[in-house]
């Protein structure tokens, strides 16, 4: 039987506080810079969201003790590195996870071998296994550029600061994946020539290696000679990680669908733990709702830590944004503009089209289902709200598409997502939470 979810419309401004799991993107960097570190390792609001779970099961395989105590982990390290055991890792649907142990396969002689479910396999991989090889790892795929991928070691560890020159218009993740394992190949630099999608994250990166001793900088400079060119150069030097006590941050991914509810049914939405000094760029979209007609508050008192947002009177308007510093936000984003009052376009995103889902093209499908008139973009939307109908929602195994066509349900009826498990891959109890606000 299908699991279904569905959010009631509501009556009444909604008026609540609620929390959202610890980021999965700041979770996966931390546990593998602690698998990486000699010692114990202690990290506090690790998110049990799938993606986080899989990473955790893969560091067990490859030598790291791992107890977890609910959002409490401790990692002792360092992992096998010089294991020549054959092993199988199964990512699942988890895309950070699969790129990130790719790349920690590259530090232990043994064939390890990287897999994952039907839709993780779909997904680009080549410019991350091109870089690989260029560090002299053993790359052999049964088709070029996808999982499931087996890497053998590395032949020779750098003892010196090697170079490689990476794209920057496919995911950046296949860069962080290369930084968090340069140290321990005697140090790197990554030169990413042109304009980067989520060049944010690159920070994000290093911000979670420096907590571990690592010594990684990033600068970015334009080059005018006949035309303006965009360069980035990313430094990590030579060094052992160390272990450390570090502390997630809340997920502002996940608490976009509750900023978002306030501002898709009226009243004032509460997140607890939001900080106002993270590294996700995903903060950003706290002005992409203020430019739409919502309030916008930080809190920081004796009663409340977090961020409120609320929508009192004033119309919800549409907008024209770029969205490539928070690509992840564009469906929650689109459920926001399908309620609006006026046109919103959103643009910068092109490359979402290859993430769990074709995050344009399906996005849109299903958009339509429920009465809005959605134009696809060469990167990205436009959304022409129209009044919503009922309609039965696939997420195409896509748990941020389930999270947020959910919200529609706010403003009609009958608006139901089918397969609406796929949100454990970041947020297990998103309905039950949801629904209490």
């Amino acid at each position: 039987m299908v699991a279904t979810g569905a959010l009631i419309p509501r009556n009444s401004p909604l008026a609540g506080r609620i929390e959202v799991p610890g980021s999965k993107s700041v979770s996966n960097r931390a546990l593998m810079c602690a698998a990486l570190s000699e010692g114990e390792s202690v990290i506090h609001g690790v998110t049990d969201g799938d993606d986080t779970q899989r990473m955790l099961a893969a560091l067990e395989v490859l030598g790291a003790k791992v107890v977890s105590d609910g959002s409490r982990v401790t990692i002792g390290g360092p992992i096998q590195m010089r294991s020549a055991t054959e092993v199988l890792l199964d990512a699942g649907l988890a895309g950070t996870t699969s790129r990130f142990l790719t790349a920690l396969a590259a530090l232990r002689p043994g064939a390890t071998t990287i897999t994952g479910a039907e839709g993780l396999r779909r997904r680009p991989m080549g410019e991350l296994h091109r870089l690989l090889r260029d560090l002299g790892a053993d790359v052999h795929t049964d088709r070029e550029g996808y999982l499931p991928v087996t890497i053998r070691g590395l032949a020779n560890r750098r003892a010196s600061l090697s170079s490689l020159h990476a794209r920057g218009d496919t995911s950046s993740q296949f860069i962080s994946a290369v930084m968090m394992i340069a140290p321990l190949l005697g140090g790197l630099q990554v030169v990413i020539d042109g304009p980067m999608v989520s060049r944010e994250y690159l920070h994000m990166t290093a911000q979670v290696m420096r907590a571990f001793g690592a010594d990684v900088e990033i600068a970015t400079s334009e080059s005018s000679h006949r035309e303006v060119r965009l360069r980035t150069d990313v430094r990590v030097g030579p060094g052992e990680y160390q272990a450390t006590t570090f502390a997630v941050d809340a997920d502002w991914s996940s608490a976009s669908y509750p900023l978002a509810a306030a501002a898709i049914a009226g009243g004032v939405v509460r997140v607890a733990a939001l900080r106002a000094d993270s590294a996700q760029p995903e903060a950003g979209f706290l002005a992409v709702l203020a430019e739409m007609g919502c309030t916008v508050r930080r809190l920081a008192d004796q009663e409340f830590v977090g961020v409120e947002v609320s929508r009192v009177n004033a119309p919800l308007r549409g907008g024209n944004f770029d969205m490539s510093t928070m690509s992840d936000l564009v469906p929650t984003l689109a459920a926001v503009a399908a309620c609006a009052t006026t046109t919103t376009e959103i643009h910068g995103v092109g490359f979402i089209r290859a993430k769990e889902s074709d995050r344009i093209g399906d996005l849109a499908h299903e958009l339509r289902k429920c009465g809005a008139v959605v134009t696809e973009l060469a990167d990205g939307l436009r959304i022409d709200p129209q009044p919503l109908r009922a309609a039965t929602i696939d997420p195409h195994d896509d748990h941020r598409l389930a999270m947020s066509l959910a919200l529609l349900g706010l403003r009609g009826s009958g608006i139901v997502v089918s397969h609406a498990d796929v949100v454990a891959k970041s947020w297990p109890r998103y309905w039950e939470a949801m629904g209490a606000l």
